[in-house]
């Protein structure tokens, strides 16, 4: 549940991106005020002129007024021009810089944030949050700020000619805004609010679908999503249609009150004509001035509701922006330096956030450099989250990790990172050609050594069969390829990246014999030379690994080499071994898991 967002971060996130423009301000704010004014002095020469008729004036001052009038157009018309100029270059960097550093911020949100965010939401609010800021930024800058300098030049105009008309104008704006802003902040924002909650459930439903397509067809199941998707629009539809008809009539209700406003002021200017304080051309001047004050505040009533909307359709892209890190790098972190691939786990204790007990408490391992090192144990005994807090997707509560004598809470994460070599079990490729994909953790590398990482992946003969080669673009997720192919090409990835660190998330779990004789051939060519850590789900695949590290709810209750584990007579290890050989899987072994645990705590 995301946290609420107010006004004051609205604006502090504003000016976080107006405030690195400053320099651009007295000409975007100078032109803009300048146009206003020069729009306000257009019915002050159009009375000037009909006076100057009415009076029966000569020829030359009828020239002179109609020149000055049409000069008057040219330079509205030439500074309104000029200060758009300057605001698309204004705008254009604010929608540029908003949209890279959510991307870079959603980049380094935790692991459990975005497994339980849609992907497809996460875009829609991104995008729709940048969208929603140029509009937001158009509104304040091209509208509200123009349409301020417009009602005091009007008001100071008609206080200056008759202190009354002042206060009256005066009177009938603050009325008209008044109520423009409570019919949208009171009654419009919590409708709009709602449609734009119950929007981002349609892209992210879409997205959900699409991702899902091949188990949809293989299930014969499209007809259900239509409806779920349908029920899912539905609901969109009714919270969108209830906003605009609410909006609907709130905008009635102000064009009730501008009619109001011209009947006192036009009224007031024909009154004193009738006392002969104005004359024609006063009138004129009174008319055409309501005519340009009711556009601009027109609107005020429009842009108001579209800048709450807006502000509302930003929320989610502002809540990115104020929300910390949870994982930052050190102010003083170094790049780690790669070196032989040594880990160790020195009295570390970490929990998970929420949880009231950790998960490990003062846990200690030492992995020597080059060993082959595999986890074995139930769904939540830790496994999973050793290779999580060596990669420092989490950091840990006390103690220290050490990789190659580096803590790595002092060395850049990114740095961290590229020191080791990730295969996981369903591996992930970006809609990119396959040499993109294989260079992904040494992206400068050349064709000649894309290729050689292929090779020895085995990944190079399926490559080259391809129309397109190293060129063809894999589809989303690399939904091309089978899920063999995948495998390779991510072994390939990491073959080429070099580190000295390994890790396996059983790479070869759910593929077919075939394919899992060309995948373990090509681990075993990954794994030469490196620390590699797997954590292993099928016993059968771990036999030949240095050591085997059998966890229970967050402690190393066994270890050994396999010929050792399985021959020690009560060892959980050897229960689970003979469990899965004798192909005790799903519920059965699920069963199995929570009895070895049970053993394994007492």
């Amino acid at each position: 549940m995301l946290e609420k967002v107010n006004y004051k971060d609205v604006i502090r996130f504003s000016f976080a991106y107006w405030g690195r423009q400053k320099k651009m301000w007295p000409a975007l704010l100078g032109l803009m005020g300048l146009a206003a004014v020069l729009d306000t002095l257009f019915p002050v020469m159009t009375g000037v002129l009909v006076s100057a008729i009415d009076n029966n004036a000569s020829a030359d001052v009828l020239l002179w007024t109609f020149a000055g009038f049409l000069a008057l157009e040219f330079f509205y018309h030439t500074t309104r021009n000029g200060s758009i100029w300057v605001w698309n270059r204004f705008a254009l960097k604010n929608l540029r810089g908003i949209v890279t550093e959510a991307f870079g911020k959603v980049q380094r949100f935790s692991t459990d944030w975005h497994a339980n965010s849609f992907a497809g939401g996460t875009v829609r609010k991104i995008t729709r949050g940048m969208w929603s800021f140029d509009t937001y930024e158009d509104i304040i800058f091209m509208y509200l700020y123009p349409t301020a300098v417009v009602m005091l030049s009007t008001i100071i105009i008609m206080a200056i000619k008759w202190p009354i008309m002042g206060l009256v104008t005066a009177g009938v704006v603050v009325v008209y805004v008044a109520s423009s802003i409570f019919t949208v902040v009171k009654i419009n924002a919590p409708r709009f609010r709602r449609s734009a909650a119950e929007d981002t459930k349609v892209g992210a439903a879409l997205a959900d679908a699409i991702t899902g397509c091949p188990t949809v067809k293989s299930f014969g199941r499209e007809k259900s999503e239509e409806l779920r998707f349908g029920g899912v629009v539905n609901n969109w539809s009714g919270a969108a249609v209830n906003a605009w008809q609410v909006a609907n009539g709130t905008d009635l209700i102000r064009r009730y009150i501008s009619i109001l406003m011209m009947g006192v002021m036009v009224g007031s200017a024909i009154l004193l004509w009738k006392q002969g304080r104005a004359d024609t051309g006063d009138v004129v001047f009174v008319f055409t001035s309501f005519i340009v004050l009711s556009a601009y505040l027109r609107h005020i009533g429009e842009q108001v509701a579209n800048l709450q909307r807006a502000i509302t359709e930003m929320e989610d892209v502002i809540w990115y922006w104020k929300t910390d890190i949870a994982v930052k790098d050190a102010k003083d972190a170094k790049d780690f330096v790669p070196g032989e691939g040594e880990i160790v786990f020195d009295k570390v204790t970490f929990a998970y956030k929420g949880q009231e007990e950790p998960i490990y408490k003062d846990f200690d391992i030492r992995i020597a450099p080059g060993e082959k090192v595999a986890l074995v144990g139930h769904s939540g005994s830790g496994k999973s989250t050793f290779v999580k807090v060596l990669q420092r997707l989490y950091d840990i509560q006390d103690g220290q990790i050490r990789v190659d004598g580096q803590c790595v809470a002092a060395v850049t994460q990114s740095s961290l990172r590229k020191g080791m070599a990730l295969v996981p079990q369903e591996p992930i490729l970006f809609h990119r050609s396959l040499a993109e994909n294989i260079a992904y953790g040494k992206p400068e590398a050349s064709m000649d050594e894309i290729i050689a990482a292929a090779k020895q992946a085995y990944a190079h003969e399926f490559i080259e069969a391809l129309s397109e080669g190293y060129k063809t673009l894999v589809g989303e997720r690399g939904i091309k390829l089978s899920g063999g192919e995948r495998q390779r090409v991510a072994i390939a990835r990491a073959i080429l990246a070099d580190a000295p660190v390994l890790i396996l998330d059983e790479a070869t779990s759910a593929l077919d014999s075939v394919s899992e004789h060309y995948i373990q051939k090509a681990l075993d060519t990954l794994m030469e030379g490196r620390t590699t850590i797997t954590i292993a789900h099928r016993l059968a695949t771990i036999k030949s690994v240095d050591r085997i590290l059998v966890f229970d709810q967050g402690r190393i209750v066994e270890q050994g080499r396999h010929d050792e584990l399985v021959t020690r007579e009560g060892s959980v290890y050897r229960r689970l071994f003979e469990m899965q050989a004798l192909d005790l899987v799903g519920e059965d072994y699920a069963e199995a898991d929570k009895e070895l645990s049970g053993e394994a705590a007492a």
